[in-house]
């Protein structure tokens, strides 16, 4: 028998903000805890429900809070390791661990005679003396109860229980397929002359990871999530640059043990089956119906509003790439691996910018303190000291305490800037602890980067995308700090998958506000500022080459629409999945060969191992919100203390415990505008 003398899970957690132990945990700790969380969460379930007494909100719902406390505190450590530190051992350990929690996730989701007690308090609603929170917590729970399939028959509840298992399991062997094939794929060039055009930083960090991997004397580009690679607007050679992006596009999809096809083409059918024995004709039917959007139609509407003028746009630009390629002395037809080398040129030309050549003003831990930090000292009052004694998951991450403007304790903030093979791609936030009064815990949240890694003794310089996740980034972070409720159901970033983007994206305003730019933008040999002329240039330029980045995105969000809108017969249908894609994105009219959608069905993360299946749009619809709310920031003075507690008490502070569209309203005083959007992307003409 396990126990807290043998396995620190187990024990009472005795570091800062109730910190993991991570010092002392060990692959083999992690099974056996969650056996005994999961038995644990069962019998406090099992008392709930064998009380004789008639349900009220204090023995159910707060009990119901109360209840799998050890399990959270066991699956938040552990899944933020699997994410981030994915080794041989810990990715054997998710498979097992994945089924194993779908069926517990069912066993209590589909509880009947649990169900029946959250039902019963949900029809007595109106009588119920409930503060805000209190009325809401009951009305989500029985929603998400209902959504999840508590009121089918048992018969529907063993075939849904199956369903979820299974996808349980393909979800996390699409993923570690993509994490084996896009180490498999990084490119490895043994010339430097190949990578031409690359700074002596980025040239670094490719030897490095090449020596890492035991090819001294070799460069190794590793491959990043998304579709394109940030190398491309520099490299100056044309066949180094295709093979970067074929590379990358031909993740999941080389017949070899880590193909994404099958699997990702069964998750689908599965989805569309679960979704009609819940009741409904798809996934994003079934997905959208507990989102703000409503509906698939809603979401299509918005997509296919966009994606016209999008398109026009992006042939546009390629015109003016294709008119640069033909005054060479060799011209070609201009192709993906193309787009991005000849828009630098184009944005030179119209802008007189090189945005490669401004990677020495932003150093990364310039940006992170005199710019992300600075700009949340300077809007909400917080303040951030590293704590080089609290030791993370992995050597690269570190924690920084986070306080309040009186000195208060807030919680902890980690930042795992580099990428590594044993890293999933992309960047992401997430909690290892959840703030709860109920519980008596302050948060600890997490950010993830891919960030290359220099060689020793080099600096860390950011391209200016980099810069713009780690403001993204830091946004569902200060989402997960100030959310400030009373039961762990809603802490943190606990809102509706569509809503989710918003806070982290209004974040990215900062980036060019004067008094943060010349803060962190100083270059890292001389300490001047980024030239005022630059900054002006990089505002003018804000609106160049949107037709390419928001083509690109709606391509995959359209994608994703597209899978995901079958009805359990078309998926269970004999499916090419490169047919089926080319088919989605004709009939959207985004199938511009020169403008790859961002993912790839085969390499599409978010959707077929993340948590936004039928869910990627909530990215631009967002984005609506966080365009008006810039607006909102201009119109009332910007940078200011004032701003800052309204959009922090408002909005961020109430976590998932209020309709996120109510929030907005309360913050902004009406509903969200999308004029805004359709400027800031120039998609007005």
């Amino acid at each position: 028998m396990t126990d807290a003398s043998t396995n620190p899970l187990l024990a009472p957690r005795t570091l800062p903000f109730q910190l993991p132990p991570y010092a002392d945990i060990r692959p083999d700790h992690y099974l056996p805890a969650f056996e005994q969380a999961f038995t644990e969460h069962l019998a406090e379930v099992a008392n709930i429900t064998r009380v004789r007494s008639m349900p009220t909100f204090e023995n159910t719902m707060v009990s119901l809070e109360e209840s799998g406390r050890l399990l959270n505190d066991v699956a938040r450590t552990f899944y933020t390791v699997s994410s981030a530190d994915a080794t041989d051992e810990i990715q054997a350990i998710e498979e097992t661990l994945a089924p194993l929690m779908a069926a517990h996730q069912d066993a209590i989701q589909l509880d009947g005679a649990l169900y029946w007690r959250v039902k019963t308090l949900h029809d007595q609603l109106d009588v119920l003396e409930l503060d805000a929170e209190q009325r809401y917590l009951v009305e989500r729970r029985f929603r998400e109860m209902t959504h999840a399939g508590a009121a089918l028959d048992d018969a529907a509840k063993e075939r849904l229980t199956a369903l979820n298992t299974r996808l349980s399991t393909l979800t996390t062997t699409f993923e570690k397929n993509l994490l084996a094939d896009t180490n498999d794929l990084a490119v490895v060039f043994h010339d430097a002359a190949e990578l031409d055009g690359l700074t002596a930083g980025e040239l670094s960090a490719a030897a490095q990871a090449a020596t890492d991997r035991g090819l001294d004397g070799s460069f190794v580009v590793t491959l990043t999530l998304f579709t394109g690679h940030p190398y491309l607007s520099s490299l100056t050679r044309r066949d180094a640059r295709k093979r970067i992006i074929d590379a990358s596009r031909s993740r999941g999809i080389r017949g070899n043990q880590n193909d994404n096809r099958a699997v990702l083409l069964e998750i689908v059918r599965l989805r569309a089956e679960r979704a009609a024995l819940l009741g409904y004709e798809s996934h994003a039917a079934y997905v959208t119906s507990d989102e703000t959007a409503g509906s698939p139609g809603a979401v299509h509407d918005l997509l296919r509003r966009l994606a016209g003028p999008a398109a026009r746009n992006a042939a546009r630009e390629q015109a003016a790439l294709q008119a640069i390629v033909d005054a060479e002395p060799e011209p070609f037809p201009l192709e993906a691996h193309d787009w991005a080398f000849y828009t630098e040129k184009v944005r030179a030309a119209e802008y007189d910018l090189d945005r490669a050549a401004l990677r020495p003003w932003f150093e990364a831990e310039r940006v992170l303190q005199d710019g992300v930090f600075h700009a949340a000292h300077a809007l909400y009052g917080v303040s951030f000291r590293e704590r080089t004694d609290l030791i993370a998951y992995h050597p690269d991450a570190r924690v920084f305490e986070v306080r309040n403007e009186d000195g208060s304790e807030l919680g902890l903030f980690v930042l795992d800037l580099y990428t590594r093979d044993t890293k999933r791609g992309g960047a992401w936030m997430n909690s290892i602890v959840e703030q709860s009064r109920l519980r008596g815990t302050a948060p600890v949240v997490v950010n993830n980067l891919n960030v290359s890694k220099p060689a020793a003794g080099q600096p860390t310089l950011l391209t200016l995308d980099e810069v713009t996740t780690l403001f993204h980034e830091f946004g569902h972070a200060l989402h997960g700090l100030f959310a400030t409720v009373t039961y762990p159901h809603f802490a943190g970033t606990a809102v509706f998958r569509d809503f989710v983007e918003f806070p982290s994206q209004v974040n990215e305003m900062w980036i060019y506000w004067p008094e943060v730019l010349d803060h962190y933008a100083r270059h890292i040999e001389t300490g001047e500022p980024l030239p005022a002329d630059v900054v002006e240039k990089l505002r003018a330029s804000e609106t160049f080459n949107q037709g390419f980045a928001t083509s690109e995105y709606l391509a995959a969000s359209w994608l994703d629409q597209a899978w995901h809108s079958l009805s359990a017969a078309d998926a269970s249908a004999q499916i090419d999945v490169a047919a089926f894609e080319a088919s989605a994105l004709a009939d959207i009219g985004l199938d511009a060969p020169a403008v790859p959608t961002r993912y790839s069905s085969t390499y599409f993360a978010h959707v077929f191992s993340g948590g936004y299946s039928a869910g990627y749009y909530s990215y631009i619809w967002s984005e609506v919100l966080d365009a008006d709310t810039v607006e909102w920031f201009r119109e009332n003075g910007g940078l200011t203390r004032a701003n800052g507690e309204r959009f922090r008490e408002r909005l961020l502070g109430v976590g998932g415990s209020k309709n996120p569209l109510e929030a907005y309203r309360d913050f902004r005083g009406r509903d969200a505008d999308i004029q805004p959007l359709l400027e800031r992307r120039g998609l007005t003409d």
